[in-house]
């Protein structure tokens, strides 16, 4: 049922640029490579992208489909990697991998 929502959102949300605008990071930055599984359309990859980039500590998210790779910038003092795994999973996606 969260997988519904979440596809119901996404294009509204893309449709109506409610992703925030970020300044730059401030401070120290990582990135990390998520495999994941779940992604059936392109909509899927991009809303993702909109989702994380929500998040506090998120500087920026790139989903690839049909590959399933999600490269996220983030800012670790503020959120772990395990924390943004832990959202993409209540998303409905499945990772298979980090990196």
């Amino acid at each position: 049922m969260l997988r519904r929502r979440f596809l119901q959102f996404v294009p509204l949300a893309t449709a109506l640029g409610l992703a925030p605008l970020k300044a730059a990071a401030k401070g120290k930055s990582e990135i990390v490579t998520y495999r994941v599984k779940g992604f059936s359309c392109i909509t899927c990859a991009t809303g993702l992208d909109t989702m994380l980039s929500r998040q506090e500590g998120v500087a920026s998210s790139k989903s690839t489909y049909p590959d399933g790779i999600v490269k996220v910038d983030f800012d670790p003092d503020q959120i772990s990697k395990n924390q943004i795994a832990a959202f993409i999973e209540e998303l409905g996606f499945t990772i298979e991998g980090v990196s």
